[in-house]
């Protein structure tokens, strides 16, 4: 089966007669890659080491390979902390929160939508943890501005 756009699961699912036969018919489309697996890849792609990830985007050593190793789950800042380090693009980061099983990101609430604006910019993690600090809003993964 191919991958299906998320607006037609939704019209099958409303038009399924119950759930279970939905699941059943969709549980091909209802797979997601798990995070340490789309990282991994990502990193291939870029031909990058996890090493250099994990130190740009400022997330301490042993952690940031226990999530490449998949021995922990990101949370949602973390998951952030890391698109800056692969330098993702935005539709790249929405890709790792929905990996991760975390929200998107939503230009309606605004410490996302200057996260957004950081990405779309190229910004490392330090420049948009001090666009988030001017702003008042809180900082990716806590902590403050040094």
């Amino acid at each position: 089966m191919s991958e299906q756009k998320t607006s037609t699961l939704f019209r099958l699912l409303f038009k399924a007669p119950n759930l279970e036969q939905f699941m059943e018919k969709s549980a091909e489309e209802m797979k997601l890659q798990s995070f340490c697996e789309y990282i991994t890849r990502l990193c291939k792609e870029q031909d990058e080491v996890p090493e250099h990830i994990i130190r740009r985007a400022n997330i301490e050593r042993s952690f940031g390979h226990q999530i490449f190793r998949g021995a922990r789950n990101p949370s949602r800042d973390t998951v952030l902390q890391l698109a800056f380090g692969f330098n993702a693009d935005v539709d790249t980061t929405q890709e790792l929160l929905k990996c991760a099983r975390m929200s998107a990101l939503y230009p309606r609430i605004k410490r996302d939508a200057a996260i957004i604006y950081c990405l779309h910019n190229r910004f490392t993690v330090m420049e948009a943890q001090r666009v988030l600090h001017e702003m008042e809003l809180p900082l990716i993964g806590g902590g403050e501005i040094k």
